[in-house]
Order: C-alpha cells, then structure tokens, then sequence
C-alpha cells in the first residue's frame, strides 16, 4: 500500500503509520500483546540499547501497536515524532521531567482543565518545579512573568472548560523572545480543527482518552515533537545538550536533532518513570482516530446548534462558545480553528450553584461524568466535581465558577439532546 504524495487529513487518519502486517496480511494494525522482544544476535541487543539502531526492547518503552498510533498522531499534527503514555497527565509529566531542572519554573495560562492546575501547582512542587499562572486571554501576561528560570510557556489551544481560545501565535512569540519552547495542550481542538505547529508550538501535547479515541473506551496520552525548536542553543536544557550519562555521553539534541525532544521524552522519561499505554489501549485509540474526522465535524455542528438554542433560553444567563457570532473568541476560532470551535462549552444558569446540580440531577440522554470527546453527550458542574479542589477564586479564574455547567455535545440527534436540555431545565 502506498499513500498518495501529499495526503489529506482524512486520508492520514486512516493510514499513516500502518501497513497490513507482513507476516499474516493482516490490513488492522494487530495488538501486540507482548512484554518483551527477541533480538536477532547479540549485535542487535547492543545497538538498541545503546540508541544505535531502532527497533523494540520491552514493552514499557515501546510497543508496534504504540508506534503506528504515534506516527499516525504525529502526521496528523505535522510532527517530526510522537510519544504515546499512559495518560494525559503523564504526557504532562514526562513533558516537564525531560525540560525541568530542579528550581526552576514554567509559565502556564489559569484557564486549564482543573487536573492540570492540581498538576502544576501540587504534584510538580514535589520535583521543585514552579508554575507561574498567567491570563490565557491577555498574551502580555505571559511576557511579564519571564525570569531567567523559566524554561517553557504552557497554554491550551480551546481552554477546558471554559471554551477560551487561545492566540497560539501571539503566545509563541513571547515564548521564542524568551527562548523557551511553546507547549500548546490542543485535546479539545485535535489536530482537525486546529493544527498549534503552524502557528508556533513546538510541543504538543493531548488526553488521547478524548475526542481522538472519541469513545470513552481507553486511557491515553501523548507528546508531539514538532522539531522546531534548537535544543542545543542556549544550554537551558541540559538534558537535551549536555553528555547522557545514561547512554555514554551522548548528546540528545546533537544526535538526533529534529525529534530528539521525542527520543529523550522516551530514553529517559518513559524508560525510568515507566507510564506506559497498553496496546490494548493503544489499539483502540487508532481504531477511533480513523472516523475522526468525520465526528469532529458532526461534533462541532450539533455543539452549535445547541448552543444557539441555550444562548435563547430564558433560564439560562450565558453561554461561552466561540462558534457563537457575538462571542469574545469568535475571531480566534475563525482563525485557529476555522472547521468549527469544538464539541465542548460552558454555560450558566441564573440559578447559579444549585440550579447547576439540579440540571445535572434531571437529565436523561446526558450522561454525568468526568470525561469529554465522548460519542455520548456529556454533563458535568466543575465547580461541585473537577474543579471542587480549587478555592472560588481558582475555579472562577479557570472558567469553572459555581453557575457554571460543562456540556459535550455528542452524535446523537441534536433535537434529542435539546430536549433532554429544555425539560431538565423545567424541572427546575
């Protein structure tokens, strides 16, 4: 099989990475369920392990199954590599292990998906990692915040669950002043309704749980090298530019360049940490990105008609998506995401905290849960759920404040998931 020369979105999704297996024919990628690999000759062990040639060693570093899902994410982002773990927050931490020196810090937007605030403000203190929180909406924040400690910028491109999009460009551009990578989070968006390596990201990183595997089914993250940025410059990132005690005083960034932000994520992060996706996991993820997009587009059109519909009701006193005309980041959805703003947006009740849980309480085809990107339609109220840990000040901040109600909008029939709405809110 061979792939046309420049392929299309949806062509990649279903093909890039795979070939029909070469032993049995196979046309799905199989599921290697395996531990560990046999080595051809004792050469071949000594090669792989010394990063001199590619190939499998142990199933907690890499996987075949894994590696079709990784290059397949990777093409689809426009990547040089890709990283596939076991969740999105190990993603996250394998992100900031490979960048981060103990004492120093990272700049990130406060409209994030509340686990990642816990993330960064308590679990990363333990590494001494410092987070320094700036306005996700105000690109000059992020300027004001940069010390000769900070090491990257983290923002998400469609922040969860506010539905705030990001201005990836003007962001990348303090981040390149400071010499530091851009790091854009782009789950709620996916590589088809926005695409952070052209407009300055330099890593991404996803929750495959979400809207890739797109069926609430697996577990997983991922890290995408967009091979922009020089690692050997500037000596901020020893890990990269320095000699690897681990791998005989190689130099990562010398080596292998382009990708090498992937293979040091691997070599070193995955190996020693050992967050690794299953290919049970890995399998299905794959098996969801080849409809994706075709759900994203149904996605983003049920997603708009129900916010059009919440926006007319009389109980309801906001609502925040950007595919919405008099919103304040309509003109950067139109930019960054110009095939739809998303699946996922809040809105508020006028009967604030309480009137939140009860909707959460009445309805029916909606299912309450902590998860987004879901065939199924999806409610939760952050405020009394994922983002109960924060103080008022921190939920509000994230766009998770008491009145606030996080919808994603699933395939089914929209007049259905509008009614399920209209008569759980007279239900009061």
């Amino acid at each position: 099989m061979t792939l046309p020369k420049n392929p299309n979105f949806a062509t990649l999704a279903v093909h890039a990475g795979a070939q029909p297996d070469p032993t049995t024919g196979a046309r799905v990628t199989p599921i290697y369920q395996t531990a560990s690999y046999v080595f051809d000759d004792v050469e071949h062990a000594s090669a792989l392990f010394n990063l001199e040639a590619f190939g499998n060693i142990y199933t907690r570093i890499n996987n075949p199954t894994q590696s079709v899902l990784e290059e397949r994410v990777a093409a689809l982002e426009g990547g040089t590599a890709a990283l596939a773990v076991a969740s999105g927050h190990a993603a996250q931490q394998l992100v900031f292990h490979t960048l981060l020196e103990p004492g120093d810090e990272f700049i990130a937007a406060r409209q994030l998906y509340g686990g990642s605030i816990n993330q960064f403000n308590h679990a990363f203190k333990k590494f001494d990692w410092h987070v320094k929180w700036a306005d996700g909406t105000d690109p000059s924040s992020f300027k004001k915040l940069v010390t000769k400690k900070t090491k990257a910028i983290f923002i998400e491109s469609i922040a969860n669950p506010g539905g705030i999009v990001m201005d990836i460009a003007a962001i990348a551009k303090v981040a390149k002043s400071a010499g530091v990578p851009l790091i854009v989070d782009n789950t709620m968006a996916t590589p088809y309704l926005c695409r952070p390596k052209e407009h300055g990201a330099d890593i991404i990183v996803q929750s495959l749980t979400k809207f890739l595997g797109g069926h609430g089914n697996s577990v997983g993250g991922i890290i995408v090298d967009c091979g922009t940025f020089d690692w050997m410059k500037s000596g901020k990132f020893p890990t990269l530019s320095e000699p690897c005690p681990s791998y005989n005083g190689m130099k990562l960034g010398e080596t292998f360049g382009n990708f090498a932000f992937a293979i040091a994520c691997r070599v070193l992060g995955l190996r020693d940490l050992g967050p690794a996706i299953s290919p049970m996991n890995a399998f299905l993820i794959l098996t969801g990105i080849e409809t994706l997009p075709l759900r994203m587009n149904q996605h983003c059109k049920n997603a708009k008609a129900v916010a059009k519909f919440l926006d007319k009701h009389p109980d309801v006193a906001w609502v925040n998506y950007a595919g919405l005309k008099d919103s304040l980041y309509h003109h950067l959805a139109n930019k960054y995401c110009p095939e739809g703003a998303g699946a996922v947006f809040t809105f508020g009740l006028k009967g604030g905290y309480d009137a939140g849980v009860n909707l959460v309480r009445n309805v029916n085809l909606f299912s309450h849960l902590a998860n987004i990107g879901d065939t199924r339609s999806l409610v939760i109220h952050p405020a009394s759920t994922t983002h109960s840990q924060l103080t008022p000040k921190e939920r509000a901040a994230a766009g998770a404040g008491d009145d606030v109600v996080r919808l994603s909008i699933g395939l089914e029939d929209k007049n259905d998931i509008i009614a399920d709405l209209k008569q759980a809110m007279k239900k009061g």
